[in-house]
């Protein structure tokens, strides 16, 4: 590529935090960064004539084409970054092919586990959580957990079955830092919740680590433990205070090599210009052209964000067609993505065969993303299709790139089913009120805000749906009648 038509490409990249790939005229990776803002940053490249650096000189010089990766933030950026380096081995980049590591918060696994911070992750039966892209968030989020849910940090070797290792508990636990599991002062169970209730923090599950707290909470003030209660109490309103601060941001991976074996083969097996870090799926669900849903799901690194995943109720289409149902969705869907300059995938998968593909292609071709792989799979032979080959591609039953598609293909179909069903039962339940004579929305919207469902309110006595201001002896007969006939 031509150094005009490169500058203009440049020129076309979003001003969002992303992944940048420079290659070579062979193809090869030469150099992998990452950016706040992807157009900014690989522009600066092409600013100056000339370099202090002969390394920058020659870098700019060899540029032949340009890849880019968005990502939802630029600490994402930096871990993905990392990755692709350590994938790639990019002539150009020397700290982080040379082994900088980030770092992760260690769960030792001794009766009495401890918490330490260690940037290498080893095969040794610890819990690692991880890694983290800025050390010194992951020093703010280590000393809240000594605050709120203090272990031991002395090296002692105990064990939950010997006699206590002290007679009196050091300074740590008299400033409330520590259970004193080595003085005797602690269970092995009552240790063993306190990690429990820190691994569910530092993992992200803030909210349900809250409900847990909440209910012992009430359950210590209940029985008169009003100090107990207290500490829980603010254990609480310093969790909800982490989820709004984000202070932590932890990017939890496991075996590099087994994540991105399926991803290396799609991008060999489907001639891919860059690794599938993000693939995109689509299903349509819908009952003889009824209640039609398109949906799509999203898999990072090989692994399904179901945050990310969308659903559409198709409206352009009236009866049975899958393939326009297909082009609408797909359609919709990088609409908003161009709009509000959300990442885009580096593989798009449609659940069918070459028709599907076909209608998808025409609905990215209209919005002039051509450029994104696409292609389809078919669940009877599990055949491979896609744009301009002739034949299927036919991929061994046990190949790790056929089985991770399996799986995008599977999930979308089940998320199209559930998105596709919630949207009938809805309709249903609320039509089969409506109705009933004497029943407006507005009664419609009462019962079913108060009992939950259609099927609920089928399951009460006249008497008990009687009293519910503004239904009376008659109109509950006139309800529970129909019901009685549709649930």
């Amino acid at each position: 590529m031509d150094r005009e038509n490169l500058l203009k490409m440049v020129r076309r990249f979003p001003d969002k935090p992303g992944v940048y790939l420079m290659h070579d005229s062979g193809g090869r990776t030469i150099y992998i960064g990452k950016a706040k803002s992807l157009k900014k940053r690989v522009s600066s490249y092409f600013r100056h004539a000339g370099f202090a650096s002969p390394r920058l000189t020659r870098l700019v010089a060899d540029i032949e084409d340009i890849s880019t990766i968005r990502t939802e933030s630029d600490a994402e950026a930096m871990i993905l970054e990392s990755r692709l380096i350590k994938l790639y081995q990019p002539f150009f980049n020397v700290e982080l092919k040379m082994g900088e590591k980030y770092p992760f918060i260690k769960i030792t696994s001794e009766d009495f586990p401890r918490v330490l911070v260690s940037r290498f992750k080893q095969d040794d039966n610890c819990v690692y959580i991880g890694p983290f892209v800025k050390v010194r968030y992951l020093r703010s989020l280590v000393r809240l957990a000594e605050r709120y849910f203090p272990l031991r940090t002395c090296s002692s070797p105990l064990k939950a079955d010997k006699p206590p290792a002290r007679e009196r508990p050091c300074m740590r636990h008299t400033l409330g830092l520590c259970l004193a599991p080595c003085a005797g002062l602690c269970t092995e169970a009552a240790y063993r919740e306190r990690v429990a209730d820190l691994v569910m923090l530092l993992q992200g599950c803030g909210a349900d680590l809250a409900n847990n707290l909440h209910k012992r909470m009430n359950a210590a003030a209940k029985g008169m433990e009003f100090e107990e209660a207290a500490r829980l109490r603010d254990t609480i309103r310093a969790i909800w205070r982490v989820n709004r601060q984000k202070i932590s941001d932890p990017f939890t991976t496991g075996n590099d090599g087994d994540e991105w074996v399926p991803l290396k083969r799609l991008q060999e097996e489907l001639g891919l210009a860059i690794l599938p870090w993000r693939i995109d799926g689509f299903d349509i669900s819908h009952t003889s052209g009824e209640h039609t849903v398109g949906v799509v799901v999203v898999f990072e690194q090989g692994i399904a964000n179901p945050s990310l995943y969308r659903r559409f109720n198709v409206a352009t289409v009236d009866d049975v067609d899958d393939f326009r149902s297909m082009e609408e969705t797909v359609t919709r869907r990088y609409k908003r993505c161009m709009n509000s300059e959300e990442p885009l995938p580096q593989l798009i998968l449609i659940d069918g065969g070459p028709a599907q593909l076909d209608f998808a292609g025409r609905a990215l071709d209209s919005l002039g993303l051509g450029s994104i792989a696409v292609a389809a799979l078919a669940k009877r032979e599990e055949e491979i299709f896609v744009p301009g080959r002739r034949d299927p591609l036919r991929l061994d039953p046990t190949d790790p790139g056929l089985l991770l598609l399996q799986r995008v293909r599977d999930e979308a179909h089940r998320f199209a089913i559930t998105s596709h069903r919630t949207k009938r039962n809805k309709k249903f339940s609320r039509s089969a009120l409506e109705d009933i004579p004497g029943m407006g929305k507005n009664r419609v919207s009462q019962l079913l805000s108060r009992f939950g469902g259609i099927r609920a309110i089928a399951r009460l006595s006249q008497d008990e749906l009687a009293s519910v201001p503004g239904i009376g002896d008659v109109l509950a007969e006139r309800i529970l009648t129909a019901l009685d006939m549709t649930v």
